[in-house]
């Protein structure tokens, strides 16, 4: 059974355009306020990242295709970060998980531990991440990984409000 998880549970597409969905085409809830929290456990809330633009990315230590485009993530970051845009990687796995994930890769990111429902935000497969605004509504949900850092890609970020 964990074998058939591991196998279904990443999601890895070449990075089309078809990967991006428009926002109608999607669940369009917004995780709930009590989501998220820091990984010293102090809550996060999205609605505080109004004014920018969020690509909120959920992912897991054990998912090969997560951790394959966090490097054109960190990339995407940095580049995106003059355009008013924040990276958060979510996980809902322990923080002290998530923790030694982040020591002993090195990556630079603001993660968040999960503590919502992955199914009620419709995510069957990580990676999976959510695009949005800068008024805090989703733009696009993206299933699957992405290379972030692409010009095809770059170009469709700059585009949201």
């Amino acid at each position: 059974m964990l074998l058939l998880l591991g196998i279904g549970g990443c999601k890895h597409n070449e990075p089309t355009k078809d990967t991006l969905l428009k926002a109608e085409a999607v669940n369009s809830n917004v995780p709930g306020e009590s989501d998220f929290e820091d990984l010293n456990g102090n809550p996060v809330v999205l609605s505080n990242f109004k004014g920018k633009r969020v690509v909120l990315n959920y992912w897991a230590t054990w998912c090969r295709p997560c951790i394959a485009e966090m490097p054109s993530i960190r990339r995407a970051q940095d580049i995106l970060e003059k355009e008013g845009y924040v990276f958060l990687l979510a996980s809902d796995q322990a923080v002290e998980t998530i923790r030694e994930f982040q020591q002993k890769k090195g990556f630079d990111f603001t993660y968040l531990k999960f503590t919502g429902s992955l199914a009620e935000q419709q995510i069957n497969a990580l990676p999976a991440s959510f695009i949005y605004n800068s008024k805090g509504e989703l733009q696009f949900k993206v299933m699957g990984a992405k290379e972030w850092d692409s010009p095809e890609s770059l170009e469709e970020l700059k585009h949201v409000p």
